[in-house]
């Protein structure tokens, strides 16, 4: 799930400047296809991805089954005959669900952004590279609160409260990668064994459950376009920007930061790729200076090169959270399906 909103797209320069992130062997040593498995929001600005298969020689093939969660289990399934050569979109609710399903081969780029990257490992396996990162974060209808005369929350604890009442839209954990990282967001905050009573306290407080990103943000949320009810949606941090209509004035909508998880999303070579040479070949590209910067234009998300300019209103108004909800990847791996079934029963019923 991303923003899809037009506004803020980078432009990037293309020409004279390799993509690959070191120099591109010729075409003859590298011709032929590389399927690309992804997720449905995957995008890059136009001429980016032609200018890596000009260098490398390689066709670029992409297939999309789905979302985060729908990317994963076709990895799994699809183990003896694998969908494609590598995969880009797994995030850290996923990550060790596809490490331990053997599904990736171990790959390490060794271009300058990859040591960046390292940080944001799952493991010491070597399986997955991040490519990218973002804070899921509730957001609010600024204006909303202003015109209604009621404060405006900033914890997850004020969403529980009486004049908070049906005015929250999340996605649903079992379907959507944001639903399943606000789960996560308040397992960190409440614990294993406090989560579900706050969940229970949100669903008795009129929470709104979207099968999908799209379905919250544009439809039920007030802030995001469609005219929606509620005024608290689940969404990104870096999502306020793109609700900037007077550059004056600023976003009309916010990220309430107290309330965030940190989405990390990694690319990996697919165990028993056909072309695995390739695999790599395109995971350095996801890494390079021009690919980088442009991810926050393209899909919303931040760079996890330390070296990649941000938009300036991302500067200005989408800031990550300092101190974003965690869980250890060892317990999402041991309890994410039992955590997701009893959020469905509890929330969804």
């Amino acid at each position: 799930m991303r923003i899809t909103l037009g506004a803020g797209l980078l432009v990037v320069a293309l020409a004279g400047c390799s993509v690959t992130g070191g120099s591109a062997p010729a075409a003859s040593e590298s011709a032929g296809t590389v399927t690309l498995v992804t997720h449905d929001s995957f995008h890059l600005s136009d001429g980016l991805l032609a200018q890596f298969e000009q260098e490398t020689g390689l066709t670029v093939k992409q297939v999309a089954p789905g979302d985060g969660g729908a990317l994963v289990n076709q990895l799994i399934l699809t183990k003896d005959s694998p969908l494609g050569d590598v995969v880009y979109g797994i995030d850290n609710s996923f990550a060790t669900r596809a490490i331990d399903a053997g599904v990736l081969a171990p790959y390490t780029s060794q271009v300058p952004a990859a040591e960046d990257a390292e940080q944001y490992a799952p493991d010491d396996s070597g399986s997955l590279t991040a490519i990218d990162m973002g804070d899921v974060c509730l957001n609010i209808d600024t204006t909303w609160f202003a015109d209604h005369g009621i404060a405006e929350p900033t914890t997850l604890d004020d969403l529980t409260a009486p004049q908070y009442r049906d005015l929250t839209v999340v996605t649903n954990a079992a379907t959507s990668s944001p639903g399943l990282s606000f789960l996560l967001a308040t397992i960190g905050a409440k614990g294993e064994d406090g989560w579900q009573e706050y969940w229970t306290a949100l669903r008795d407080n009129g929470l709104k459950v979207s099968e999908s990103w799209s379905d919250a943000y544009y439809s039920d949320f007030s802030g995001g376009g469609g005219g929606g009810a509620r005024p608290i949606a689940l969404s990104y941090a870096s999502s306020p920007p793109e609700t900037v209509n007077d550059e004056a004035a600023g976003p009309t909508t916010a990220a309430m930061l107290g309330t965030c998880f940190r989405q990390v999303e990694y690319a990996g070579v697919i165990e028993g790729a056909a072309n695995p040479e390739g695999a790599q070949r395109l995971i350095d590209f996801l890494l390079s200076d021009q690919v980088q910067a442009d991810i926050p234009g393209s899909m919303y998300m931040y760079p996890v090169s330390s070296t990649a300019a941000l938009p300036e209103a991302w500067e200005q108004w989408a800031p990550l959270s300092e101190d974003p909800w965690t869980v250890d990847p060892a317990e999402i791996s041991a309890h994410r399906d039992e955590w997701v079934r009893e959020w469905t029963d509890l929330v969804v019923g």
